[in-house]
C-alpha cells in the first residue's frame, strides 16, 4: 500500500496569488497534481493544507483524497510533512512526498519511483536529473516514528543526511522533478510548457 502526501499548506507569498488554485489547463494547479497521482496506482492521497485551506478544500471535494490540516503551516515545511505522515493510512508501506506547486509532475516519474520501491521495499527513493535530487520522493513507512519525532531546528534535510546510505537515486530523463513554481514568471513558464506538451 502506498500513500502520497501532497504538500499544499504554504503562504504562496512570492506568487502573490494562491498557488494551488491558479488555473492550469482546464484544471487548477492542485487538481493537476492530484489527477496525475490518480493514474499511478497510489492507494491513499492525503493533501496537507494550511493557508486558506477552506477554499482549496472546496476545490478538492470531487476527488478521492483526504485532507490533513496543518495549523502550524507558517513554520517549516517539516510541519506539513509530519502532519501528513501522522494522517497517512496506518497500514501503508511507503509514503511519497509530492509538492503541491509542481503541476508538471509526470506520471512516468511517479511510476518509476513506485516500481523501484516495489522491487526492494526498503529505504528512500529519490528521482535525480543530472545528479540533482528532485520530487516526488518515496520513503518506506519504517521511518514514520523518526520523521514524526523530528523537532526544530531539525529539517527533512537533516533526516536525509542521517540516512544518506539508504537513499537510492533513480536517474530520470526530465528536469520536471527539479522545477517548482514560486513566482508569477515561473508559473507562466510551467503553464506554457504544459500547454505546449498537451497540444503536441
Amino acid at each position: 500500500m502506498i500513500s502520497a502526501l501532497v504538500l499544499a499548506a504554504g503562504l504562496s507569498s512570492r506568487m502573490g496569488a494562491l498557488k494551488p488554485l491558479l488555473p492550469f489547463g482546464d484544471r487548477t494547479v492542485i487538481e493537476q497534481v492530484i489527477s496525475v497521482l490518480m493514474t499511478c496506482s497510489i492507494d491513499d492521497i492525503v493533501v496537507v493544507l494550511g493557508h486558506r485551506h477552506a477554499e482549496i478544500r472546496a476545490a478538492l471535494e470531487k476527488y478521492p483524497v483526504r485532507v490533513a490540516l496543518n495549523t502550524r503551516y507558517q513554520e517549516e515545511m517539516l510541519t506539513s510533512i509530519q502532519q501528513g505522515w501522522s494522517e497517512a493510512h496506518p497500514a501503508t508501506n511507503a509514503v511519497m512526498h509530492v509538492l503541491g506547486d509542481q503541476p508538471q509532475i509526470e506520471a512516468r516519474v511517479v511510476r518509476q519511483v513506485l516500481a523501484a520501491f516495489r522491487e526492494d521495499p526498503n529505504g528512500i527513493f529519490v528521482p535525480s536529473f543530472n545528479h540533482r535530487r528532485g520530487h516526488p520522493l518515496l520513503l518506506a513507512s519504517s521511518y514514520r516514528a523518526e520523521i514524526l519525532a523530528l523537532a526544530a531546528p531539525q529539517t527533512m534535510r537533516d533526516f536525509m543526511r542521517a540516512h544518506a546510505a539508504e537513499i537510492r537515486h533513480l536517474p530520470v530523463e526530465t528536469d520536471s522533478i527539479l522545477r517548482d513554481m514560486d513566482t508569477p514568471a515561473e508559473y507562466e513558464r510551467e503553464l506554457a510548457d504544459y500547454l505546449n506538451r498537451v497540444h503536441h
